[in-house]
């Protein structure tokens, strides 16, 4: 079976890539670097030839509000058409868990377009909505950090391995279409600022976390159920203790 990934080269698609690729498939590994750009469109067509799946792992270079749509958009775009030229049988992506609950923040308005494009693109598709990844909690606690504290509310929060993501991304690419959703999340739920916190006091960063009592998110008020899935969710293997005894402490 012949797959593009774009993003290959990123967090969860090196991991796509390497599972892939060890089954016996054969990978296109898919960005600008590579000659394949999604938002100029440049290499599109050739890379689209004989492809049987297209995995979609791309980000945006900028979190800005009209970036970060112009983005999904413009890639969204160019990408479903040549799929759809070429006749790809299945496109995956990765979004977020509750991405449709917090359209108050730009980035989900952004991903919730992607998803919109996606089901009315006519090509099968299955839409991976993950939680947040452990490998992301040092740029929570810096986005929080303020005067070397860390204020971050208690919204509920249940992260997962990026190695964990990678596996389910890949396992989706072999499965049959869902035409839907899938959620994929962590074993282990908790607020969101004990979270950051055990994971500061375990690498030894000095600096305290301090509950806020407020609901948000990089900016933005949520719910407090909106960073956790709700109905049927696959859960990763690895949990967060786990995931802990893997990384080198300062």
């Amino acid at each position: 079976m012949k797959i593009v990934v774009i993003g290959g080269t990123g967090l969860i698609g090196s991991k796509v890539v390497g599972h892939l690729r060890k089954w016996g498939h054969e990978v296109v590994v898919a960005s600008p670097a590579t000659g394949i750009n999604t938002i100029t469109g440049e290499g599109l067509e050739e890379a689209m030839n004989n492809t049987d799946v297209v995995v979609d792992l791309a980000n945006s270079p900028s979190f800005e509000d009209k970036a970060v749509l112009e983005f999904f958009q413009t890639a969204g775009r160019n990408l479903l058409a040549a799929e759809a030229k070429a006749g790809v049988k299945h496109h995956i992506a990765l979004s977020i868990v509750g991405v449709d609950q917090m359209q108050n923040l730009g980035y989900m308005r952004a991903k919730l377009v992607q998803e919109d494009l996606i089901k009315k693109s006519g090509i099968p598709y299955t839409i991976l909505r993950s939680t947040q990844f452990f490998e992301f909690l040092p740029g929570i606690a810096g986005e929080a950090t303020r005067d070397n504290e860390v204020h971050l509310s208690a919204v509920k929060f249940q992260p997962i391995a990026a190695n964990d993501v990678g596996l389910y991304v890949a396992q989706a690419v072999v499965a049959a279409p869902l035409n839907g959703v899938l959620q994929i999340a962590g074993p282990d739920r908790a607020p969101m600022f004990e979270v950051v916190d055990k994971y500061l006091r375990y690498v030894k960063d000095p600096r305290p976390v301090i509950p806020n009592g407020e609901s948000r998110y990089f900016g933005g008020d949520i719910g407090d159920t909106s960073l956790v899935p709700s109905g049927e969710v696959k859960l990763g293997e690895l949990s967060f203790d786990k995931w802990l005894t893997t990384i080198p402490k300062a």
